[in-house]
């Protein structure tokens, strides 16, 4: 399949929940992917699925997120997440379990209240709890522990289950995936674009750049300057221990977040900073982030501090300069379309729908508008900017 009718670049879960979208529509569509499917952020994520509000910076985060207007997208997402697995036709480890968003100060309960506020404008069922009653729902919450937002609609999916059910789903729908095939060219030719990785090439009308942190160097391929500000981050993971927590936990505050996955492990993150990102190989782990989240984990939920750590890694963030999501068709380049930043899992499913129905020329089921790439644009394409 040569000339498809969409060539999408990036196989993480946007590339893939693209793809699946697509060709639920009938589009012809092909997938490159520099690396693995899977490799690379997606693969490393936590799997939180963010319904409620969460913190608006992670630790070292300069730009808080607008996390209000980001509300019904999430709740948006809610809706396509209790569906995906019967739509997809696989086990993906999904689990609703709800989510506690705790709170230790005056200040950062009121932040809580604040974000309820948010959240009933947005139709998304939330419920602040005092210290008290939170620790009736989950005792292993500790006494410092002030406050509480309860979202029964939290939870997670595993990672490394979702990107490859949206990648098999798709492939059943005729979308063919080429893994270790990375661009080296963009060429417009008339009204399509010529997409090149080394001697082969695909030309097609649309081109969706959904490469993550890369996302600036495959648009520069193409003359087109965007501005991405990726990072890399890391999560830290415990040994097996027996059932013992069926929430999701997060603190308003600071960068947290806990779970107790299928298999048994505990599960802490929350986007601490690693020590670097290396965009050409694995991005490096840092010990004071390591010491910071596991100490912050443990005064929230004091069991963890009698459970060994097994490993940490970290995963690189496709952030933008503003915080804030890119979806949507780059001004003065028709039909070449980028997706990426915050909340991108949770989010996944929303973006592959929304990317479908740009594409075929029809309004979003939610107004993305202000969320375009336009406002990450800058004039030299030729110089990306640095990390």
């Amino acid at each position: 399949m040569n000339q498809p009718d969409v060539v999408v670049i990036g196989a993480g879960i946007l590339g893939a929940s693209a793809a699946f979208h697509l060709a639920e529509r009938g589009y012809r569509v092909v997938v490159l992917e520099r690396g693995a499917p899977n490799r690379e952020g997606s693969g490393t994520t936590a799997g939180n699925l963010h319904i409620q509000a969460i913190h608006t910076r992670r630790p070292g985060q300069e730009v808080p997120v607008d996390s209000a207007r980001l509300l019904p997208l999430q709740r948006r997402a809610s809706d396509h997440w209790s569906q995906i697995e019967e739509r997809l036709g696989a086990d993906v480890e999904l689990r609703r379990g709800g989510g506690f968003m705790v709170a230790e100060t005056a200040a950062q309960e009121e932040e809580l209240r604040e974000k309820h506020e948010w959240e009933r404008q947005a139709g998304i069922p939330t419920e602040v709890l005092t210290g008290d009653e939170a620790r009736k729902q989950l005792p292993l919450l500790s006494d410092r522990v002030r406050a509480a937002s309860w979202c029964p609609l939290d939870g997670y999916a595993n990672p490394l289950l979702i990107t490859p059910a949206y990648l098999a789903a798709a492939r059943r729908l005729g979308v063919e995936v080429h893994a270790f095939t990375p661009v080296t060219g963009i060429q417009r030719v008339g009204d399509d674009y010529k997409v090149l990785s080394g001697g082969r090439s695909w030309t097609a009308p649309v081109v969706v750049n959904v490469a993550g942190p890369w996302i600036t160097e495959i648009s520069a391929l193409a003359g087109v300057g965007i501005q991405m500000s990726p990072v890399a981050i890391q999560m830290h993971v415990t040994v097996r221990v027996p059932p013992v927590m069926h929430h999701l936990v997060q603190h308003i505050g600071e960068g947290m977040s806990v779970k107790q996955v299928s298999a048994g492990n505990l599960l802490i993150g929350g986007g601490w900073p690693a020590a670097r990102l290396d965009m050409e190989g694995r991005s490096s782990v840092s010990v004071p982030s390591m010491a910071g989240n596991l100490a912050q984990a443990g005064r929230v939920l004091p069991f963890l501090g009698g459970l060994r750590l097994l490993r940490m890694w970290a995963g690189p963030l496709a952030a933008t300069p503003d915080e804030m999501p890119v979806v949507g068709e780059v001004p003065g380049h028709p039909g070449f379309f980028v997706a990426g930043g915050t909340y991108a899992f949770t989010l996944a499913p929303v973006w592959g729908d929304t990317l479908a129905r740009q594409i075929a020329g029809e309004a979003p089921a939610d107004p993305v508008d202000d969320l375009g790439p336009g406002r990450l644009l800058h004039d030299d394409a030729s110089t990306p900017v640095s990390p």
